[in-house]
């Protein structure tokens, strides 16, 4: 090697580890499925299946930190004690809809309830029918943005469609969900349109610009705070689903509605938040999901990405599938809507449809079960809004006459808006949002951990720690190889490939000093940054200098990390928002894993490695981290006093901080994202506990941990 350039680039031929991450989850994730379907498949009696239903419901709340509490003090919501897991649904729903039903007079004029909900903010006319402008408080504080629609030829008390959108920056008030909406309209439904979190009227991040210079807006607004909510044991679809929860309760409190004939549809994010419903509201007499139902596995197989709150930890990891959304719906009337051309595989969706009809049979309904598809790519379809229209009148038994003479056409979105501005968050800077939210459920969490006495908290935060990194792995030897590179720039350097576990190699370069003939037996300082041993330009004064004073140095490749790093999907950088390594943490997160934990547990067989080489000093082994990826050390001294003294430079920041920031850095986020930690831990009471120092070092803030 004549460069630290050509080190960077090095290629180790006895294996190619690129792929190892990759084939590593999707083998786990294969089994999980296969295991899913075998439950599934043993299901043959209706009460086996209506324990089925419960057992979803359940799994799925429980998943995405069950739902929040409308009636909660708003600076703090109610929740769990230390080590304890969040109720899954702790929202009052038939009290809450009970309310709306008697107050349903209350709701127009522009006034405000006296439970912060319900306000008509104008209304327009469109050819056949008239739109209310609607805001209702889903949390108090927190405004969802609404259009409802009522029809001019409507039955005195008549059926209603939630319309829920999918990811188009307008949403509700978009000129293509406006079509879709009208077709119901023309049959005679009223239509319930709400802004989902981060689109249409309610983008928190619209003064922040994303890295190619656009507003942050849908999933990228979801990701940032779906990060957060992942480390505070939740997931944001639970806000999600509060939100269209609520909006039921709205359509049951309007005299125009009847409330035993309300059905949701939605397109892809919308499909999404159609599919959590039907699991989760039972009010729901018929469904139509558009453009999301298929089948998990092909998905991952076809390299898919998807949105925060379409993540749900652990579900697959418990052989949970999208055959288990239906499943929780059964047998109430179905239709699923599909494109034939879509990203979502239609071969999944037909399998998932075709092998949910027998649950319609069992619980007396076949036939109630359908599945519409249209040759079209992602799209929500005119074809598939007739069949829906069609199907929500055969179903929700619509006796008024559609009016076929009604022209479908968009109305200017600003006389749609609710607000002002059209966004909530420049009119009002009172208005909470899912930060304020996260920021309080961080409080809470805080405030259990500090009941307990210091010493018990810490052992029962490391007997946490030690169980998820070290669950799941496939334990092997270590079996390690080392390859000389020669010098440069005065620096002997070898390169070192050892298995982490079964399937899966790390590796690091080891640094000496060239040209010493001394002693070889040298202390040892481990090296842990963004990139590995392909980001060796920017440390290489550290790692001189470091060589020099006498130490060597080992720069550290975990899973994923450097050589090691996966194959791109679809050309997109991959360490950002949906690139492969977010992929594969989602992937992880599916399986009640995190690419965080397997990463820390890669620090602890670092350590084996080191013992198993026996070429340095014998002692604890100092660490020196840069960035975010420090966590792993952290976390992974917690649990091994091997580990020495850790310096790190722009160390994470503590949990407090990283829940209330309004803008997180995209790069690497899901990969040191380590579910559920803030409820036994923040990062920055590890610092405490180890003995922690400050000061400068270049400029740059430092932390050293003894």
């Amino acid at each position: 090697m004549n460069s630290v350039q050509e080190l960077e680039q090095y290629i180790c031929t006895l294996y190619d580890t690129r792929d190892q991450l990759k084939a590593h989850v999707f083998e786990r994730s294969d089994a999980a499925f296969a295991a899913g379907d075998a439950i599934r498949d043993a299901i043959v009696t209706a009460e086996a299946a209506r324990k089925r239903q419960e057992d979803i419901r359940a799994a799925f709340l429980g998943s995405i930190g069950g739902l929040p509490n409308a009636f909660a003090n708003p600076e703090r919501e109610e929740g769990p004690v230390f080590g304890e897991e969040t109720s899954p649904d702790n929202s009052p729903l038939k009290e809450h809809s009970h309310w709306f039903a008697g107050n349903a007079g209350n709701m127009s004029g522009g006034r405000t309830d006296s439970l912060r909900n319900g306000r008509t903010t104008g209304s327009i006319r469109g050819t056949g029918f008239q739109v209310e402008k609607v805001m209702f408080e889903s949390l108090p504080g927190y405004d969802v943005t609404s259009n409802l629609y009522l029809p001019d030829h409507r039955e005195e008390r008549s059926a209603a469609v939630l319309f829920l959108s999918g990811h188009e920056l307008g949403a509700k008030h978009d000129a293509y969900y406006q079509r879709v909406i009208q077709h119901f309209v023309r049959a005679g439904i009223i239509v319930l349109a709400i802004d989902p979190i981060g689109q249409g009227e309610r983008l928190s991040l619209h003064d922040f610009e994303d890295r190619e210079g656009g507003v942050i807006w849908g999933t990228k607004e979801h990701q940032q705070y779906g990060v957060q909510c992942h480390m505070l044991g939740d997931s944001v679809a639970r806000y999600f689903v509060h939100d269209a929860m609520r909006a039921i309760d709205y359509l049951y409190g309007r005299p125009e509605v009847d409330p035993s004939r309300i059905g949701v549809t939605g397109n892809s994010g919308g499909g999404t938040q159609t599919a959590m419903l039907m699991v989760c509201d039972e009010r729901i007499a018929a469904a139509a999901p558009a453009t999301f139902i298929m089948n998990r596995q092909l998905y991952m197989h076809a390299g898919g990405v998807q949105d925060a709150e379409q993540v749900w930890p652990g579900l697959s990891g418990l052989g949970y599938d999208h055959e288990d959304l239906l499943i929780a719906f059964a047998p109430k009337p179905l239709i699923v809507l599909a494109a034939e051309y879509d990203f979502f595989p239609i071969e999944g969706t037909r399998r998932t449809v075709d092998r949910c009809r027998r649950f319609w049979e069992l619980l007396g309904h076949p036939g109630d079960l359908q599945l519409v598809t249209d040759a079209s790519t992602h799209r929500y379809t005119d074809r598939m809004a007739a069949a829906a229209a069609e199907f929500f009148v055969r179903h929700l038994e619509v006796k008024a006459a559609p009016n076929d003479a009604m022209k479908i056409e968009a109305l200017p979105p600003e006389q749609l808006w609710c607000s002002p501005s059209g966004q909530v968050y420049r009119d009002n800077a009172d208005a909470r949002s899912i930060r304020d939210f996260n920021a309080d459920r961080y409080d809470q969490l805080a405030a259990a951990r500090s009941l307990l006495p210091t010493q018990q908290r810490q052992d029962q935060a490391r007997q946490w720690l030690l169980e998820k990194i070290c669950a799941f792995r496939k334990p092997c030897e270590l079996n390690p190889r080392i390859i000389g590179l020669g010098a440069v720039e005065g620096l002997e350097a070898d390169y070192r490939l050892w298995w982490s576990q079964e399937g899966i190699m790390n590796s690091g370069y080891v640094f000496r000093l060239a040209g010493v003939t001394a002693e070889r037996r040298k202390p040892l300082t481990v090296a842990v940054w963004r990139g590995g041993t392909r980001h060796l330009k920017d440390h290489w004064a550290w790692i001189r200098e470091t060589c020099r004073s006498g130490r060597a140095v080992l720069v550290l490749n975990t899973s994923g990390v450097g050589p090691h790093e996966p194959y791109p999907i679809y050309g997109k950088p991959a360490h950002s928002y949906f690139g492969v390594l977010h992929k594969l943490a989602d992937d992880l997160i599916w399986l009640g894993d995190s690419l965080a934990a397997l990463r820390t547990h890669d620090v602890l067989r670092c350590m084996e490695v080191i013992s198993h080489f026996d070429e340095w000093q014998a002692g604890a082994i100092p660490f020196y981290t840069v960035g975010r990826e420090g966590l792993y050390v952290q976390l992974a001294a917690e649990v091994d006093r091997r580990i020495g003294k850790i310096t790190a430079v722009h160390p994470v920041s503590s949990a407090a901080d990283l829940v209330r920031a309004r803008q997180l850095e995209e790069e690497e986020a899901m990969s040191v994202v380590f579910p559920g930690i803030f409820k036994v831990l923040d990062p920055s009471e590890l610092n405490q506990s180890r003995g922690e120092s400050r000061r400068r070092l270049e400029g740059k803030e430092v932390e050293e941990h003894e």
